[in-house]
């Protein structure tokens, strides 16, 4: 198993190009399951769970799959068969969104209840009631979701609180549907409108997306289509934090800033010297950090993705730092991997308070999901001596080759098998 070794203390220097957004990748490869055509993806980051979703979508029947550097081309002509089987799905939870495209396309699908990282409490129950508005007959039994339909027919749904895999699982499975569906208390993250620019060119007819209300005028088919996936908001927020931890001088490029609004807003209140030019973020190290709170929100608020890195930086900073947790009951594993390293900080429940600033030691530690290890990697950069980071397959999930790229701004930074 791998693993990382990080010696801290060296000041990072340069330019850090963003990949291809995770979470925007897996919903536009699951779309391809909608259509016998084509579909070409550029930006596609390489990283673990990409490469989980090739495998469930050759499960299904996607021809040989090619991939060029970073792009790829996926076509499903017919289905092998509808089961998206558990040994797939429990690597990854973004696995479920195969479940609506099938049921829409093919009219059945029978899907492993998801797995993925253990930070709480998922549900798909919103997922089920949606298909169910659809006309889906469903069924859970050992372990499955089975689903079943004719086609489906356009409905009137709410979701009961926001869902970003949830909003994109029916606004492809209504894309297909017979008449208009209408989505209220959508997601508005953007890597639902990049799905919905995705489905639009593939001939869907949606409004609305990047709003609490969408509305689809279901279609009889969808055809192949070129798209390019949009710059992941989560990694451009990590390497911003790592510039202001341990850069003299860092530029994060091919981003998009504006989806980063209330991270860096909470950053510049907290002292971080920032400037945003285009689609360039510049970063200069070395502030003196103040305390500053957050509470975790879905988008546009601040995103629960960044609030491990964001203690990291608090740890830095003068004074008291209370970060809320709003989105997951379980998604403060990583404090305890922080406290070996030195931190002072204590928690109770969805609560945390940083006390800062405190020096840093490299330690033995363990990455417990995605973005628990980005946090541990932050900390690493500016520890005294090396740290060891455990379990580095979470970080292979979801960022593309960062030890090279911290290596390219001038880390210390080794992977270890």
């Amino acid at each position: 198993m791998d693993k990382l070794r990080i010696r801290g203390g060296r000041t990072l220097r340069g330019t850090v190009r963003v990949s291809g957004a995770k979470n925007a990748v897996l919903p536009a490869l699951a779309a391809a399951l909608l259509t016998d055509g084509e579909l070409t993806l550029h930006n596609v980051p390489r990283v673990h769970d990409v490469t989980t979703m090739f495998r469930v979508l050759e499960h299904l029947g996607a021809e040989g799959i090619v991939e060029d550097g970073n792009s790829c081309r996926v076509r499903v002509r017919s289905l092998r068969g509808p089961e998206a089987p558990y040994d797939l799905v429990r690597k990854m939870r973004a696995s479920v969104l195969v479940l609506g495209p099938l049921v829409a396309r093919f009219g059945r699908a029978r899907v492993s209840l998801p797995g993925g990282c253990a930070i709480g409490e998922r549900p798909i129950g919103m997922h089920l009631s949606a298909l169910r508005s659809l006309g889906a007959t469903i069924d859970l039994a050992h372990g499955y979701v089975d689903a079943s339909a004719g086609r489906l027919v356009g409905a009137a749904i709410t979701f009961d609180q926001k869902t970003v895999t949830g909003t994109e699982n029916i606004l492809m499975a209504a894309s297909l549907a017979a008449g208009t569906t209408t989505l209220r208390n959508c997601a508005l993250e953007p890597e639902v409108v990049d799905l919905a620019s995705l489905l639009t060119k593939m001939g869907a007819r949606i409004g609305g997306a990047g709003t609490d209300v969408i509305t689809i005028e279901g279609v009889d088919s969808l055809s192949g289509a070129e798209h390019t996936i949009v710059p992941d908001r989560i990694e451009a927020g990590t390497f911003i934090m790592a510039g202001i931890l341990a850069g003299g001088d860092v530029t994060v490029e091919m981003c998009r800033p504006e989806q980063l609004a209330a991270p860096l807003d909470r950053l510049r209140a907290a002292g971080a010297r920032l400037e945003i030019d285009g689609e360039r973020v510049h970063v200069t190290g070395g502030a003196d950090l103040t305390g500053r709170d957050i509470i975790t929100a879905p988008y546009p608020g601040f995103a629960t993705d960044l609030q491990a890195q964001f203690m990291t930086v608090m740890t830095q900073a003068r004074g008291f730092a209370v970060i809320t947790e709003a989105i997951f009951e379980n998604r403060f594993m990583h404090v305890s991997e922080l406290k070996r390293m030195g931190a002072d900080i204590s928690h109770d429940g969805r609560r945390a308070v940083i006390k800062g600033p405190t020096p840093l030691a490299g330690a033995q530690v363990m990455a417990t999901d995605l973005r628990a290890s980005a946090c541990l990697v932050l900390a690493g950069l500016i520890g005294e001596g090396w740290t060891e980071l455990n379990r580095v397959y979470h970080i292979d999930r979801g960022y593309e080759r960062i030890e090279e790229k911290l290596l390219a701004l001038g880390a210390e930074i080794e992977r270890v098998s």
